[in-house]
């Protein structure tokens, strides 16, 4: 029920329903359905979502009303029909038409009694929605297939079927003045910091604007902001193994109805370089498929500028490295060549996304023949620069968080671009302010650098090493765990 009443019902039904009519548009929307019923000489009425009715829920709502009885006595209709007569879980009584509207167009039913000012919410919903596959992006060899979906209530029952601990808590968040957008803020209550929920609790309340139609991505800007900043501050997944995960480390979830991402709150630089793949494998093996994994990150972002500058700057090199750099130049300087390459590649990944799978591999098989064959052979291009940048443009996937591989592309050519007007100052300055802008962030009271700056020795170490699950019996101290033993 309301907290603020905007606008009482009324204990007239004509009333009550003309005022609902007009709020819904249900003469101008073709799937508002309003029925006018009449029951043992009772005049009602039910307003709900053609879409998002349950056909046979309401059907047997309306045979069951069909059988009262209840005549001449004295009792309240409306504790009678909710107690005893509809046959649903989900009910709840509304004195704010308000309240009401919104309600109706969230899915649940909405029944309007002759001679009450309370109506009866019938949460009678049924969204269209997919199976839960696993997410492209985060595949694992082993491991659970599923993944989340656009439905906020089958996100939380996945994550509750992995989480049974009883103070798991999922509160419900409704944002948007008129999207009226479901979030669910999700944590372990004895384990996640009591001021991180009530600051991530506080920020999704005071969120003012008419809708989101970015979803979760408008709600991590609107919790944390910084938007000149490239990198995430939030972690996405759609793995409800690695969602459950996070949340026994202490860390706060935000799921938002209509998007199958769950934020994951707050992160550090490392986080985003984890995958679940890790620890699927024996500690041996995912420690070394981390090295791979980081080397592939940091050759992503500086191993492009480097070979740049030892290219431009040949003397730099000792002479067993005397082969770096470009035998043919070509007929574009060196800096314009990768300019264009990077853009090829990003137009690349924009037609991906935009073509038809069945076409996806000719398309693949075009831009290679285009970009790398003929390229070099009409000397757009050098042979050097097309493998440096196949290579920084591998290492820039390795990431299971695609927020992070994009990042690391802007902070690469940012730097590419101060490597050719400064050269070794330059390369040397932007990784000092590379270095510095990662030190510097925090999301919410977490340094983003830690547990290398400031540095923890214990953390540090299971960031690097992919630790045996015995010995983790420590919880991430950046975050502060209400309680920091496993």
């Amino acid at each position: 029920m309301s907290d603020v009443i905007q606008r009482p019902a009324s204990t007239d039904l004509k009333t009550n329903v003309t005022y609902l009519k007009d709020q819904l548009g249900v003469d101008k929307s073709f799937d508002l359905v309003h029925l006018d019923l009449s029951f043992d000489g009772i005049e009602m009425a039910i307003f709900t979502v053609d879409g998002f009715a349950k056909d046979e829920a309401i059907t047997q709502i309306q045979r069951e009303l069909n059988h009262i009885n209840i005549q001449g006595e004295n009792i309240d209709i409306v504790e009678n029909l909710t107690k005893s007569r509809i046959p649903y879980i989900e009910l709840e009584t509304e004195i704010d038409l308000e309240e009401v509207v919104i309600q109706v167009l969230s899915g649940p039913a909405a029944l309007v009694i002759e001679g009450y000012n309370r109506i009866i919410i019938i949460d009678t919903r049924e969204y269209p929605v997919r199976g839960p596959e696993e997410p492209d992006t985060e595949q694992v060899i082993r491991g659970s297939k599923d993944g989340f979906v656009e439905t906020l209530v089958f996100n939380a029952g996945l994550i509750r079927r992995r989480v049974r601990d009883r103070t798991l808590r999922n509160e419900y968040i409704r944002v948007g003045r008129r999207s009226h957008t479901d979030l669910c803020l999700t944590y372990v209550e004895d384990i996640a910091d009591a001021e991180l929920v009530q600051y991530v609790k506080q920020a999704l309340k005071q969120i003012d604007t008419d809708g989101l139609p970015m979803g979760d991505k408008t709600i991590e800007e609107y919790i944390f902001g910084q938007h000149k900043n490239p990198y995430p501050l939030v972690r996405y997944t759609e793995r409800p193994d690695v969602a459950s995960s996070h949340l026994f480390e202490g860390h706060v979830l935000v799921m938002v109805d209509g998007s199958p991402s769950v934020i994951i709150t707050p992160t550090t630089f490392w986080h985003h370089l984890q995958h679940a793949e890790e620890y699927r494998q024996k500690p041996i093996v995912g420690s070394a498929l981390r090295f791979v994994r980081f080397a592939a990150i940091w050759m992503s972002v500086f191993l492009l500028p480097l070979w740049y500058l030892f290219a431009e700057n040949p003397e730099l090199l000792p002479n067993h490295l005397a082969y770096i750099g470009p035998n043919d130049i070509g007929q574009v300087p060196l800096f314009a060549q990768f300019v264009l390459a990077e853009m090829g590649i990003e137009m690349l990944r924009m037609a991906a996304i935009h073509t038809p799978s069945a076409l996806a591999t000719a398309l693949g098989l075009v831009a290679a023949i285009l970009i790398g064959e003929v390229a070099i052979e009409v000397g757009l291009f050098s042979h050097e620069v097309v493998l440096y940048l196949a290579i920084v443009a591998i290492g820039s996937f390795a990431t299971p968080s695609y927020e992070m591989s994009l990042a690391n592309r802007i902070v690469r050519m940012t730097l590419l671009l101060i490597v050719a007007i400064f050269h070794v100052p330059g390369y040397m300055i932007g990784s000092l302010l590379l270095v510095m802008l990662l030190v510097s962030m925090k999301a919410y009271d977490t340094p983003y650098f830690w547990p290398f700056i400031p540095f923890n020795g214990r953390s540090f170490r299971d960031v690097i090493f992919r630790a045996p699950m015995p010995l983790k019996n420590r919880r991430p101290r950046a975050i502060h765990p209400a309680d920091p033993d496993r």
